[in-house]
């Protein structure tokens, strides 16, 4: 019951529940905005109607996001404002330009799109969703760029008068190669977890014989996205380790449990530990592969935590520099075998689309892998976090040193109750919303607007009613 303890868990929950929107909102925005342009293209009604409906679900999901994500960012003064005094003059600078520039770029025109339709020319309403996704993206870049420099610091000097880390290189802090894997890995992330969203509710409305021509397209555009997007998320997941293997060391061997320094090094398929969760119990490895994982070599050597304790212990003082194994361990096992399976289901719904599969059998549990990429989400984003414990900026400043000074268990408490009683009826709320938009259908999303042909050519929306 510590202030910095109950900090952490009230950062962990809102940051956890904040990033269970981003990824979605990062990819379904692309969707939309390919959808629409289909309708541009082809004047085909489906696409119209498949832009309103998966639209409606990307609003509800921004606009809980945004609500969730602004709260973060009072928590670095009120929590953490030792780490904001240190870190200020250089993670202030991409926060800003985030803010500034990416956040009212994809705010304002998300509301261009909303109230835009039939008041605006065709073409700058098209291009408004056109730069709603961008800017999530963009947005999404400046704030991995932030963490990234967290993750491994550049372009810094520590001011010894001020003891604080100071900003002399921009270009080095924007060109970081861990916020653009980061950042790398968030794009595929997002546009998985939009496929398999789109792949559920399609499934949900072909099992029940509802607007088959509309899901069948967008189910089959799913499986596709969804395949290449798990794909490379594989493929990013591994770079990000690799990248890892040369810059936290600490990390990624708590993430294989691997103990000792080893050359070749043996890959941990399945390890137990004892209660301190720093004592190997038992185990099965495979010879070779973790060598291989780390260097794309089968005879590199792998350094193992306790060498590397002792290192940080000698350089940075004494400290338990040794992450909760436990969570590092499971978290990066259950995303990796979550992302292995999302790539075999995807692929699997890829090649049932090349027949008639509307009418199978299977089709009914189809909607029940929806949290298959939340789950690796949320698994990702707390091994990311966990693992550079104790760090809060690796090999500057400590979490213990970086909480505020003055706060007590008792407002901690207080607020952390608040935060999850509030958190709460949001993802009740937005559950429920998302629920039922998507079980009504496109249909429901078009009862909203309709478009009437005004002299000038460009048009009017106009409630159902108004036409009455």
């Amino acid at each position: 019951m510590d202030p910095v303890t109950l900090s952490r868990w009230q950062f962990g929950l809102t940051t956890v529940y904040h990033f269970l929107f981003v990824p979605l909102t990062l990819g379904l925005g692309w969707f939309v905005a390919y959808m629409q342009t289909r309708y541009y293209q082809t004047r085909d009604e489906s696409w119209r109607k498949l832009t309103k409906f998966w639209g409606k679900l990307f609003l509800i999901n921004f606009a809980i996001g945004v609500v969730t994500g602004i709260v973060q960012e009072f928590q670095f003064g009120m929590n953490w404002s030792e780490y904001s005094r240190y870190v200020g003059d250089i993670f202030g600078a991409p926060l800003a330009i985030e803010a500034l520039m990416a956040f009212f770029l994809e705010s304002t025109f998300l509301g261009v799109w909303i109230f835009g339709e039939g008041r605006i020319p065709e073409k700058a309403h098209l291009a408004s969703i056109w730069l709603v996704a961008i800017g999530s993206n963009l947005s999404a870049l400046w704030i991995l760029l932030a963490n990234g420099w967290m993750q491994h610091p550049v372009g810094y000097v520590v001011n010894e008068l001020t003891g604080r880390a100071e900003l002399v290189d921009f270009l080095a802090l924007a060109a970081n190669p861990k916020g653009w894997l980061f950042f790398w890995h968030t794009i595929v992330s997002g546009f998985a977890t939009a496929s398999f969203l789109i792949l559920g509710v399609s499934a949900y409305h072909l099992v029940r014989k509802q607007y088959v021509d509309l899901f069948k397209r967008s189910f089959q555009m799913a499986a596709l996205v969804g395949l290449i997007s798990s794909t490379l998320l594989f493929f990013s997941g591994h770079t990000n380790g690799q990248f890892m293997f040369e810059t936290q060391p600490m990390k990624f061997a708590a993430i294989e449990a691997h103990w000792e320094t080893s050359q070749p090094a043996e890959f941990s398929i399945l390890t137990i530990g004892d209660l301190t969760g720093k004592r190997e119990v038992w185990s099965i490895r495979m010879p070779y592969a973790l060598s291989f994982l780390a260097c794309n070599n089968f005879d590199c050597e792998v350094r193992g935590v306790y060498d590397i304790q002792d290192e940080y212990a000698a350089r940075y003082g004494p400290g338990d520099y040794i992450p909760l194994m436990v969570v590092t361990y499971w978290t990066f096992r259950i995303m990796m075998t979550i992302g292995l399976f999302m790539i075999l289901v995807s692929f699997l719904f890829l090649l049932a689309t090349r027949k008639q599969y509307e009418d199978a059998k299977w089709m009914k549990w189809v909607p029940w892998v929806i949290p298959l990429p939340y789950m690796a989400n949320t698994g990702g984003w707390v091994l990311t976090e966990m693992g550079r414990q104790p760090w809060i900026v690796h090999g500057l400043l400590t979490v213990e040193k970086a909480v505020s000074p003055n706060l007590t268990p008792l407002d901690l408490l207080i607020s952390l109750i608040g935060y999850t009683v509030v958190y709460g009826s949001l993802a009740s709320a937005m559950f429920y919303l998302m629920k039922k938009f998507a079980i009504a259908g496109p249909d429901a999303t078009l009862h909203e607007s309709v478009d009437v042909e005004s002299e000038d050519g460009i048009g009017d929306a106009l409630p159902i009613g108004a036409q009455d």
